[in-house]
């Protein structure tokens, strides 16, 4: 189970020099978030989000996509582990460092039962105070995608039949069947 832990102030370099144990760690607006090593659901889930939108990505050059672990800070003492993200260097060159990322499109976090509240709420509010023009809460269990951008504070648009990105005008729309993806998930495609 996720669950944050008191401490005088945890940094960014305390949450680095803890030990490499299988758990995930995060510091999100001064609070620890520790989680487990996701599920495999979890992973599948994961997988098929690469499977969709990494090769339109490529094909197009226009971001890059990917994983964690990471090691994310958007200008705070901070560290962060979105499960996907799509990102751009300055050059447009492959991350070497995560000081290498000029722009956050988007970020994606899959659901889990330890997870659910730190992604619906801490992470949302923190990545949509950062400007990052999409953040997706992928939830195998209902089947749907909540999709949220700055300010929405109101709510997020829940997709659950077609999704439809254009993350930079004039480069083309991805589309994906959401019913199709949580069907795979669940074998039944």
């Amino acid at each position: 189970m996720g669950m944050s832990h008191a401490t005088e102030r945890w940094t960014a370099e305390h949450v680095r020099a803890l030990p490499d144990d299988g758990k995930r760690y995060e510091l999100i607006e001064g609070e620890l978030v520790v989680t487990p090593a996701p599920c495999g659901l979890h992973q599948e889930a994961v997988m098929a989000l690469i499977r969709r939108l990494d090769p339109w990505l490529r094909e197009r050059g226009i971001a890059r996509m990917l994983a964690s672990p990471a090691d994310l800070a958007l200008g705070e003492d901070e560290v962060l582990q979105p499960d996907l993200f799509v990102c751009r260097t300055a050059n447009g060159t492959a991350v070497r460092d995560w000081s290498d990322i000029a722009a956050l499109l988007l970020i994606i976090e899959v659901l889990s039962p330890t997870t659910a509240r730190y992604d619906r709420q801490l992470k949302r509010r923190r990545y949509q105070r950062a400007g990052v023009p999409e953040y997706w809460i992928v939830d195998p269990d209902a089947r749907l995608i909540e999709r949220w951008h700055p300010p929405d504070s109101a709510g997020p648009e829940v997709i659950t039949d077609q999704m439809r990105w254009e993350p930079v005008p004039g480069h083309g729309v991805l589309e994906f069947g959401v019913g199709a993806l949580f069907a795979e998930l669940n074998g039944e495609a």
